[in-house]
């Protein structure tokens, strides 16, 4: 089984409801969800003219590799209505991935660990929650890596 550790969002629509989908997506797909953070409030962060977004975290395992597993979320999202039309911009539900274990993957289609996580705070606080020892390609733990994240000023607003 592949542990993975995946990142959702959602700023369109009834925000909270397509996480819960998404999620029940991923389980119609013979996914297991290991573990959920809690859904985190958080500002825009490349296009700032747009609605704010709720993300959440979850641990995952799956028999799938990692390329058919985010072929299978590229799914979920289209079917939830996901339409790429404008980088960064307002979607019905994101999908990432973040980590898988040890493994790292550099396709043009797919890269783990996810390339921006450690950048971001929307991302860092909910995986932090359900995973603190996880440490992404970085010498530091997590939890310190949240830390300092959450020290330095940012437009980035997490509300709890």
């Amino acid at each position: 089984m592949n542990k993975f550790y995946l990142s959702l969002g959602s700023n369109l629509g009834e925000r909270e409801k397509n996480l819960a989908r998404a999620m029940e997506e991923i389980e119609k797909r013979g996914v297991r969800i290991l573990r959920r953070s809690s859904i985190y409030e958080t500002e825009p962060v490349e296009i700032r003219e747009q609605g704010w977004f709720l993300n959440c975290a979850i641990e995952v395992e799956t028999d799938l590799p990692p390329q058919e597993f985010m072929n299978a979320l590229l799914d979920i999202e289209l079917l939830l209505g996901r339409r790429r039309e404008i980088k960064y911009g307002p979607r019905t539900i994101d999908l990432d991935i973040l980590l898988q274990g040890d493994t790292i993957v550099n396709t043009p289609q797919l890269t783990i660990p996810h390339p921006k996580m450690a950048e971001r705070r929307f991302v860092l606080v909910p995986l932090a929650e359900i995973a603190p020892q996880v440490a992404p390609e970085q010498p530091l733990p997590l939890t310190f890596q949240v830390t300092l994240v959450l020290d330095v000023p940012s437009t980035v607003a997490v509300n709890c």
